[in-house]
């Protein structure tokens, strides 16, 4: 799913014409790049590209100062058909991306050395600790600042409670590496699997 072009014509349809430039601030100032998916850089290309589809359409360039002239869009009625089913698409669907971190560790266990996997595992923990702390900090930040409603903010809290829950499941796995034999369970596990293959 283009999630830029679901938050652009989003962005169109409840906030009327609008350049590229103002659409790209609102993605900037919510972060939606982020939390959301959103590509931001893609912005001004996928603008491009739905005028082309008919989704939405230039009304007038306009000119402030010495700044480029920068074309003014408005969501059309074939625009306001794709955003209602983009956004259908979005809300029912259920979405989960891939997970190099579930991949490595079912099939390489802790590579042999338990102590680096543990190290690479605390860092990644700080890591998003770290960005989930920003993340609030914007989300409050915005709401007080009036940039933000009430229902966008519990949106963007969606964000918080899934790194709340990736914190929580590094704690249980650290606890659980903690807790393994030396060879780090895998040694145990390849030598069953073996038992098992030869009495097939």
């Amino acid at each position: 799913m283009n999630l830029t072009r679901l938050m652009v014509l989003g962005t169109l349809q409840r906030h009327g014409p609008q350049h590229g430039h103002q659409i790209r601030r609102i993605a900037e100032v919510t972060n939606v790049s982020d939390w959301g998916g959103v590509s931001v850089g893609a912005l001004y290309r996928d603008l491009r590209v739905m005028e082309g589809e008919g989704l939405v359409s230039a009304i007038r360039t306009e000119r402030v100062g010495r700044r480029p002239a920068r074309t003014v869009y408005e969501i059309t009625d074939l625009g306001q058909l794709e955003l209602s089913m983009l956004r259908e698409r979005a809300i029912t669907g259920v979405h989960y991306g891939t997970d190099p971190l579930g991949v490595a560790l079912t099939f390489s266990g802790t590579g042999g050395d338990r102590a680096q996997l543990a190290r690479w595992l605390k860092n990644r923990r700080d890591l998003i600790a770290l960005l989930g702390g920003q993340l609030r900090a914007e989300r409050e930040d915005l709401l007080a600042k009036g940039h933000m409603t009430q229902l966008e903010a519990a949106a963007m809290r969606r964000g918080e409670l899934r790194v709340e829950a990736e914190i929580r499941w590094h704690d249980e796995f650290a606890a659980i590496l903690a807790e393994l034999p030396d060879d780090g369970g895998d040694a145990g596990r390849h030598e069953q699997e073996g038992h098992q293959n030869a009495n097939d």
